[in-house]
């Protein structure tokens, strides 16, 4: 396991965000995302399959690193780490998430959208944040405008980030990688096109180069 968020962050420019119906399909997805450069996972829990594609991953893709994502409550979080979740995302986060995150010694990259929000987790020592929704709360000027009073925080835009503007994202200064699941669409998971999701992640992959 990385030592910390900050490590994973920096492993990958673009982390998958997904979302797994159906847990036979978790293992073959990984492994193209993975063989097509993008080895950071970000298994959302909002189906049923989530927690056992997790442990599936975990077990038999080794080179990925495995984290959960919509962390929301004290149940999802102990799920995700029984499960082996390495990293944890929330969309936001409350004081108790905090607080059990930081006590489990997971990493975790928790959800903010406001400088307020910021400030609340710098002042706990915490620097590295997902920022979601990112285009829906101003895109790219949003980013900047923070940027200025908060440089020292590290972001990773999720919601909204596509093939058409990640790179402009990744090459703001405040900005470590992006999330999204444009490399794994539903419809090609539902076809099990493993090829072409490996060809959208290694295009993914070269974005930052």
């Amino acid at each position: 396991m990385s030592t910390s968020i900050q490590d994973i962050m920096n492993t990958s420019p673009v982390i998958p965000v997904m979302v797994i119906n159906n847990v036979e399909q978790a293992v073959p997805l990984a492994h193209a995302l993975v063989e097509g450069g993008l080895k950071v996972l970000e298994i959302t829990l909002r189906t049923p399959a989530a927690l056992e594609s997790i442990q599936a991953i975990k077990a038999e893709v080794p080179d990925a690193i495995v984290g959960a994502g919509t962390i929301i409550d004290s149940r999802t979080l102990q799920q995700s780490i029984a499960a082996g979740a390495e990293f944890l995302v929330s969309p936001g986060v409350t004081d108790s998430l905090l607080d059990e995150a930081l006590a489990s010694g997971v990493p975790l990259l928790p959800g903010v959208i406001t400088p307020s929000e910021v400030m609340r987790l710098l002042e706990r020592g915490i620097t590295a944040m997902k920022f979601f929704p990112a285009q829906a709360a101003g895109g790219i000027p949003m980013f900047k405008a923070i940027g200025a009073p908060l440089p020292q925080v590290t972001f990773c835009p999720t919601g909204g980030v596509n093939p058409g503007n990640a790179r402009d994202y990744l090459a703001l200064a405040n900005v470590a990688c992006v999330g999204g699941s444009w490399m794994a669409p539903a419809s090609l998971v539902d076809a099990e096109d493993w090829t072409e999701i490996k060809r959208l992640a290694v295009e993914a992959a070269a974005i930052a180069l």
